[in-house]
């Protein structure tokens, strides 16, 4: 099944184009593409797989920038961490957005790692005031070296901090307005979040300054009957394609990728999958649909199978 990309992106949100519907570059895929020039609306690459690549990987991205708009999502900003900010990460990535001429740079609201280790992980925030003061401090000066407005992403997560006075979409949101910068806003992290710790999806989708929401993500998920894994090794589950649609129709659309990282399918699986988002983007722009309510939940055993195995909604 093919994807029909828009023939001419538009301006979206914060200035940026409408990209429409993309993907996450896997190199797998690479061949796949070369020979197809599969008609999709732009390619995700993730930051540090290329900062520092030569060769036949680096050659592959550089062609396929030529013929896709290209944006960059980074893992180890590390904008809330207590180590300085790493200016010589920084400045690789700055020369990496400007070789291939990225639409945008992503990253993470979380921090990676302490005392210069890295734990290739993105680990959670304590929601405080001086937490969102510390990460916007951060985040300003991150954007003001690297010339161009971040867009951050709210991560799945599986803990909390007991000492929180801020919920997680009220931390987002603020930090939005006060570093000035993009939201990456990942549906499926919304629902892994709000599953393990029981709070309401719609009310997080409601709360965010819809105008900065530059970019969406969707992604297959893991049920594990206590709690939710965003595994990123399945097709988009039906709740997460619920909340799709809500947060198409307060947002109005923003261009939407999908990620698949684990167990990676044929590329006309994802496809398939691209195909699906613009089919519910579109019925929420013309139905006004709700989107989320309480019977999408998937919760148990049946959830199981969705988050493995996905369905169109």
């Amino acid at each position: 099944m093919s994807v029909v990309t828009d023939p001419r992106p538009v301006e979206g949100r914060l200035g940026e184009r409408d990209l429409g519907f993309g993907v996450g570059l896997r190199m797998s895929h690479v061949p796949h593409i070369r020979e197809h020039q599969p008609p999709v609306g732009f390619f995700e690459v993730i930051s540090e797989n290329f900062m520092d690549s030569r060769g036949a990987r680096r050659h592959a991205l550089d062609e396929i920038a030529e013929r896709y708009p290209v944006v960059l999502h980074g893992m180890s900003l590390s904008v809330g961490s207590t180590d300085p900010l790493d200016f010589d990460y920084l400045a690789r990535l700055k020369r990496l957005a400007e070789a291939v001429r990225a639409e945008w740079i992503s990253d993470h609201v979380c921090w990676t790692g302490v005392l210069g280790l890295n734990t290739h992980d993105l680990l959670p925030l304590p929601f405080t005031e001086e937490s969102l003061a510390h990460v916007t401090r951060r985040v300003r000066t991150a954007q003001d070296f690297l010339e161009r407005r971040l867009v951050l992403e709210n991560p799945s997560t599986y803990v909390e901090f007991v000492d929180s006075t801020l919920t997680d979409w009220e931390f987002l949101a603020r930090l939005a307005g006060d570093a000035d910068c993009g939201l990456l806003l990942d549906v499926n992290n919304v629902y892994v979040s709000a599953t393990n710790h029981g709070f309401d999806p719609e009310e997080y989708l409601r709360a965010l300054p819809h105008h900065r929401v530059v970019q969406m993500h969707l992604a297959g998920h893991t049920h594990c009957g206590t709690h939710v894994v965003d595994t990123h090794d399945a097709p988009v589950a039906d709740p997460v394609w619920s909340l799709y649609r809500l947060a198409v129709r307060l947002t109005g659309g923003a261009s939407t990728s999908l990620e698949w990282d684990e167990r990676i399918p044929p590329f006309a699986v994802l496809e398939e999958e691209l195909a699906k988002a613009r089919r519910h983007a579109e019925h929420a722009r013309d139905t006004g649909d709700a989107g989320y309510t309480e019977d999408s939940r998937d919760t148990g055993d049946s959830g199981a199978a969705r988050g493995r195995g996905g369905q169109d909604a």
